[in-house]
């Protein structure tokens, strides 16, 4: 389970969504996640599925990776669906004692589960399978560069982004490794009650956190070693360009909005 989290990690391409700006893709995935909560109707939602489908073919990464960040949001995404299911009312469809399927009760539950399946995909494509936690990291602090007139610590912000997005599989790894070595001493997470499985966890969460410490200290050292005084003269290996190709992309999705926004709030309102 903990290597499907997709969070933080970075799959190498060429295709048109690797060569976009970081800034395009930030802004284009604030857009879709508003996007997605604002439609509601059945064509505007069919239309943003197969606008998911087409960037995941566009960007060239195998369809397993980009699924595997589901899997962790799995019982989310079942818990929404099964709650909505029993809790809207509408024309009784199936009576299951105090409880009954509804019409409305379908729809919405479906509406919702592919709301939080869109968000997450749309969210992996664009901002962590498509972009490195570094580029991610320059492209906040670019945007949020305005915000140095009034005393926001912009760089250290982002710095801290990208450190916390950086170490997150690296932290993954690691509770793998040791829940293995834990479980080969006799340590078991899967039976017992939940107070017993919380208790399992002490086993796992204290080397974690000693590791995490021992990494955090070895970070500071190393960058104290190499003279880091923020972002003042600091050059960067990787410089953002806004290029044609974020144009025509840009224009292209404001084009798509209109689209859905039209279809949702004039055609089928």
């Amino acid at each position: 389970m903990l290597g499907n989290i997709s969070l933080g990690r970075f799959y190498p391409g060429q295709s048109f969504l690797h060569r976009l700006d970081p800034r395009t893709k930030i802004i284009t995935s604030i857009v879709i996640m508003v996007l997605i909560f604002l439609v509601k109707s059945t064509i505007p939602m069919l239309l943003l599925g197969l606008l998911t489908v087409l960037m995941i073919a566009a960007s060239r990464i195998p369809l397993k990776q980009v699924l595997s960040g589901l899997k962790p949001m799995l019982f989310i995404l079942v818990f929404a669906f099964v709650l909505n299911l029993f809790t809207v009312r509408g024309k009784v469809w199936l009576p299951l004692g105090p409880l009954a399927v509804t019409d409305q009760g379908v729809f919405t539950a479906l509406r919702m589960a592919s709301r939080l399946t869109l968000l997450i995909l749309d969210t992996t494509l664009l901002l962590t399978l498509t972009t490195t936690p570094i580029m991610v990291a320059d492209a906040i602090e670019s945007l949020m560069s305005p915000l140095k007139k009034i005393g926001f610590p912009v760089h250290e912000m982002a710095m801290m982004m990208s450190i916390a997005l950086r170490f997150v599989p690296t932290l993954l790894e690691e509770t793998d490794k040791i829940m293995k070595a834990q479980s080969s001493r006799g340590a078991d997470y899967d039976t017992g009650g939940l107070i017993s499985k919380a208790r399992g966890l002490v086993s796992v969460l204290i080397p974690l956190f000693v590791s995490a410490f021992k990494r955090a200290e070895d970070l500071a050292i190393a960058m104290e070693a190499r003279c880091y005084r923020g972002g003042e003269g600091r050059t960067r290996l990787k410089v953002m360009r806004y290029t044609q190709l974020d144009l025509f992309f840009t224009i292209g999705a404001g084009l798509g909005v209109i689209v859905l926004l039209g279809l949702q709030y004039w055609i089928f309102a």
